[in-house]
């Protein structure tokens, strides 16, 4: 029998260490066999971006290992698709150098490409810890080890995907969360360019969480509590539909 095989993939690039102690934990601990896809360089806040209009190219760089001109889910995408001798028992992307947390989600790439597992049906999870603490790394590969063995055991609902925040001394504490609130600091900064074009710079830093019972901001950033978020993919507000009922009705329209 094929041993388990993980599609390990993130959005700080090919060249990020963090996947080594990863791969390294998914082979000792798991007995995996491990096939790294991750972009040639930072992908960072990519989302769910694929491309579709221009051409991808895949670069082997040793045994298993490979870099991609691409998106994570691109990775994702030509790794199930195209590289892989068998379709994986789980994709894992990351541990991502800095959380993602709270509305983070929206725009992570490395989220986007535990999404694109997830949409194909594949056991998936993100993994971010501390940027400030790589030691953080080991302790996320351990978490990811042990949901690994139980999702294998005791499936998830289809269309689930797990979102982890590993930060720096959990001290092996780990909660099972809901998406919080984080805030950043909104800006566009206006420069121009030795060519005298205006050109912008989007983005602002951090500027706090807010204080959520239960949510992901809360354990990581004001515990130091390792947060399991369960996201669905099916983003239907169902509540809203009522018992079959639209909230409005619109004049001049049938509505069935």
């Amino acid at each position: 029998m094929n041993p388990p095989l993980i599609l390990l993939t993130n959005d700080d690039g090919v060249d990020s260490p963090h996947l080594a102690v990863m791969a390294e934990a998914f082979r000792s601990q798991l007995g995996a066999e491990v096939l790294i896809l991750a972009p040639e360089r930072q992908r960072s806040a990519m989302s769910h971006t694929i491309t579709l209009h221009k051409p991808l190219r895949v670069t082997q760089q040793s045994k298993g290992i490979y870099a991609v001109s691409g998106s994570p889910v691109d990775c994702v995408y030509i790794g199930v698709l195209k590289i892989a001798s068998r379709l994986p028992s789980l994709v894992v992307s990351g541990p991502n150098d800095g959380f993602n947390l709270g509305t983070d989600v929206f725009y992570s790439g490395t989220v986007g490409a535990a999404v694109e597992g997830g949409l194909r049906g594949i056991p998936s999870m993100a993994v971010s810890v501390d940027n400030k603490s790589p030691e953080a790394v080991p302790d996320a590969a351990r978490l990811v080890c042990g949901l690994a063995e139980k999702m294998w055991a005791d499936p998830l609902p289809t269309g689930t995907v797990l979102n982890i925040n590993v930060p720096a001394n959990s001290r092996g504490r780990v909660r099972w969360t809901s998406i919080g609130k984080r805030f950043y600091v909104d800006d566009v900064a206006a420069r121009i360019d030795p060519r005298n074009n205006e050109y912008y710079w989007i983005g602002g830093g951090l500027a706090g969480i807010a204080d959520i019972e239960g949510s992901d901001c809360q354990a990581v950033i004001a515990e130091g509590i390792a947060s399991v978020t369960p996201m669905h993919l099916d983003l239907t507000h169902k509540a809203l539909l009522g018992a079959g009922q639209p909230k409005w009705h619109l004049p001049g329209f049938d509505q069935h």
